[in-house]
């Protein structure tokens, strides 16, 4: 009952705009819509993300671009928390969108913001608790990646490595006969490692993630210093935080 009740109550939701009146026209839009409930708002990226400890809201309605830390480096912080509210970004800009499909966005709204199309917006924030609740056993299956002029769809279980490149993850992923392909995401490893099945992946460094079935064995190098052997005959070190639970998974 509680998780019903939980489901249908309003989407505590934080404003994030530089703009006074754009602020003020999301308020209003909001005040019309059940399915919402404004408990903040913030002018800029550094007090948003305050905001968000203090208030911890279910929804970010997210400028894109605002002085210093931008809505991207916003929702990018965001992701990387345990309980990291839906964001829903809100710009006057139409170039973003593939940066913020990649962030897992719920929409994409442009400016100025009509409200059925706000509205429309935060009924996918609604559906989307809802299946967050009832799949919330379950881990991630696929990712959507930019590649050239289209999105490709990898399903995880064909992700044998993970590396991290600043503020990206490099994706290798098997392409049958053909070896294999990497894709770049605009993701960071922490955001990324929290959502994949550890049964399956394992971070073995801080830049590194690897699927357990591709480990062919573990090395000890000597000074403490340990490399994960993988199936192609390639080593890889393990990083000195990381080798307590890649020893775990050996039964070590």
């Amino acid at each position: 009952m509680a998780d019903d009740e939980t489901t249908r109550s309003p989407l505590r939701t934080l404003i994030v705009d530089d703009e006074p009146l754009a602020v003020e026209r999301a308020q209003v839009i909001c005040a019309g819509i059940a399915a919402v409930a404004v408990v903040g708002t913030a002018s800029d990226g550094a007090a948003a993300l305050r905001l968000t400890d203090a208030l911890s809201p279910d929804l970010v309605l997210l400028d894109m671009t605002m002085p210093e830390l931008d809505g991207l480096g916003v929702a990018r912080l965001l992701a990387e928390r345990d309980d990291a509210p839906a964001v829903i970004f809100v710009t006057a800009h139409d170039d973003f969108a593939v940066e913020a499909f990649d962030l897992e966005a719920i929409d994409y709204v442009l400016k100025p913001v009509a409200s059925d199309r706000l509205e429309r917006a935060i009924e996918r924030a609604v559906a989307r608790r809802g299946e967050r609740r009832a799949n919330s056993s379950e881990w991630l299956d696929e990712l959507w990646v930019p590649h050239r002029s289209e999105l490709l769809r990898i399903a995880v279980r064909e992700v044998h490595r993970i590396d991290a490149e600043r503020d990206y993850v490099r994706l290798h992923v098997e392409q049958g006969k053909d070896g294999s392909r990497s894709y770049l995401l605009l993701q960071t490893i922490a955001g990324l490692e929290s959502r994949l099945d550890p049964s399956q992946f394992i971070r073995i460094h801080r830049s590194t993630i690897l699927r357990k079935d591709r480990i062919r064995g573990l090395r000890h190098d000597g000074l403490g210093v340990w490399s994960a052997e993988l199936e192609n005959g390639e080593a890889l070190r393990i990083g000195r935080t990381y080798l307590p639970g890649v020893k775990a998974m050996a039964g070590r």
